[in-house]
């Protein structure tokens, strides 16, 4: 989580630097062309500061709402957020391990899944030798959780 916390605060710098340093300068430079009805320069760097503005606002919200999780609600035998989690995929009989983790975070590839995606839902909460059945956009996979090691096993 901390991990998480700082490149997006990383980012926050980066976006607040050209912000405030370098879209002004390109604007300056672009007005200096003249006619801004038909200067695209100046109508790309105006649309940048837009884009830079809002992804702030996202950004600072997102960071914000880190810092109201209370770690002490996250249980220490279900699976919650950090929990890395290994299931037994009924049908195909074979094990996936899968760790839940914040959207931003999220990669599928790496078996890392976001609290908000159809598995990482139907596994929250659920204990070691609980069956799920969860509806995904291919149908419906049925698993049972054979091993949990919550985000208080991962920081010992």
């Amino acid at each position: 989580m901390e991990d998480l916390k700082k490149k997006i605060q990383d980012e926050i710098t980066a976006l607040e630097y050209e912000l405030r340093n370098e879209l002004p300068k390109e604007i300056l430079k672009a007005r200096a062309h003249g006619d801004l009805r038909e200067n695209a320069e100046f109508h790309a760097a105006k649309e940048r500061q837009r884009f830079v503005d809002a992804r702030l606002s996202q950004l600072k919200k997102r960071l914000m709402d880190f810092s109201l999780i209370d770690l002490t609600k996250i249980p220490r035998d279900r699976v919650g957020l950090g929990s890395t989690v290994v299931v037994l995929d009924l049908v195909k009989d074979e094990e996936i391990t899968y760790k839940i983790v914040a959207s931003e975070e999220a990669d599928a590839t790496r078996g890392m899944i976001s609290t908000s995606s159809p598995i990482g839902r139907g596994l929250l909460g659920k204990k070691v030798g609980d069956e799920v059945s969860i509806s995904i956009p291919g149908g419906t996979r049925n698993m049972e959780i054979v091993s949990l090691a919550t985000i208080y096993d991962s920081a010992q």
